[in-house]
C-alpha cells in the first residue's frame, strides 16, 4: 500500500473533473499518434526546485520519520533519479476529439530517499507562474513505470487510467499494459491505439464533464463492477499556502477517502488532489 501526505480523496472520476485540470498538461500539440507533449526542461528544473526546497526537505524529514521508522533529525531526505510527468486518461481523447492525446500530464514527479532507504514521490503542479508540492507519496510506482514503458515502447507516452488503477506505454498506433490492470483491461500483447479508444469511449464517454452522470454530482468513480457509484465526498476548502508544510495524517486504501486539498489555490490544485491521486491505489492489494 502507499501512505500520502495528502489525506486524499476517494478516486473521482476524473474525466468528469477534467474541464477542472491541473493546469499542468495540454490536449493540444498532440501528434496524429496520441502521444502526449513532454514538459518543458524549464517545467522540469522548477518541479525540481520545489521538490528540494528546504521547506519541502524539512517535510520529507517528518514524513520519512512517521510511526518512529527513522529520527527525523536523521532522516536527510535527497533527490535522486529524474523528475519525471506523470499523466493520465485525457477526457479529450475519450471523448474522441481529433488529434488529442491519449494522455495528459497532471503532475510532475521527483524521487526522495532517505538515509535509511525509504523512498517517496513528491508531486508538484504549477499554480499561477510557479510550481509548488501538493502531495507526497510512498513508493516509487510513478519512476518504475516510467522505466518500464520506455524500456518496451522508447519515447512512448506512459500514462495511467485511473479509474481502474491500470498503467500503460502508448507510441504510434500500440498501447502496452505496464501492469496486470492493463493486463486485464487490455491483455498482455496490448492493443491498437484505436482499440483502446473505443474501450474507453465505451466505458467513460457517458460520465465527461456535462453529462448526466456529471451533472448527477456523482464523484465516486468508474466502477467496472457494475455496482453503483459512491456517494459524492464534500470537498475541502484550499488551505493557506504555510500548511503545505505540515504533514497530514496518513491514510490507508481501505476504500473511499475524505476529500482534502492542503495545497494553496483553488479549482485547478483542488482538481489534482481530486483527480490524480495515484499515492491512494484505488485496487492495489497488499
Amino acid at each position: 500500500m502507499r501512505t500520502s501526505r495528502i489525506a486524499g480523496a476517494s478516486l473521482v472520476a476524473c474525466l468528469a473533473l477534467g474541464a477542472l485540470g491541473s493546469g499542468t498538461g495540454t490536449a493540444s500539440a498532440a501528434g496524429a499518434d496520441g502521444g502526449a507533449p513532454a514538459p518543458s526542461a524549464k517545467d522540469l528544473a522548477a518541479a525540481r526546485g520545489a521538490a528540494t526546497a528546504p521547506a519541502t526537505l524539512d517535510t520529507l524529514s517528518r514524513f520519512f520519520a512517521r510511526d518512529g521508522a527513522v529520527a527525523r533529525s536523521a532522516a536527510a531526505p535527497r533527490a535522486e533519479g529524474t523528475t519525471v510527468p506523470v499523466r493520465t486518461l485525457a477526457p479529450e481523447f475519450v471523448a474522441g476529439a481529433a488529434g488529442a492525446p491519449v494522455a495528459r500530464t497532471e503532475f510532475l514527479a521527483t524521487q526522495a530517499v532517505s538515509s535509511d532507504g525509504q523512498r517517496a514521490s513528491v508531486w508538484a503542479a504549477r499554480q499561477g507562474t510557479t510550481w509548488q508540492v501538493v502531495n507526497i507519496a510512498t513508493g516509487d510506482d510513478e519512476f518504475r513505470y516510467a522505466r518500464d514503458g520506455e524500456r518496451r515502447l522508447p519515447g512512448g507516452t506512459v500514462f495511467r487510467e485511473p479509474q481502474i488503477d491500470a498503467w500503460y506505454v502508448a507510441k504510434g498506433t500500440k498501447v502496452l499494459p505496464l501492469d496486470e490492470d492493463a493486463a486485464r483491461a487490455v491483455g498482455a500483447k496490448g492493443v491498437t491505439l484505436a482499440a483502446y479508444r473505443d474501450r474507453v469511449r465505451s466505458a467513460y464517454a457517458d460520465k465527461l464533464p456535462g453529462s448526466g452522470y456529471a451533472k448527477k454530482g456523482v464523484a465516486g468513480g468508474y466502477d467496472h463492477s457494475g455496482a453503483a457509484p459512491e456517494a459524492p465526498a464534500k470537498a475541502a476548502a484550499p488551505a493557506p499556502a504555510g500548511e503545505v508544510a505540515q504533514v497530514a495524517s496518513t491514510a490507508r486504501d481501505n476504500g473511499a477517502l475524505t476529500v482534502t486539498s492542503i495545497a494553496a489555490g483553488a479549482g485547478g490544485v483542488l482538481a489534482l488532489a481530486l483527480c490524480a491521486v495515484t499515492a491512494l491505489r484505488l485496487r492495489r492489494r497488499a
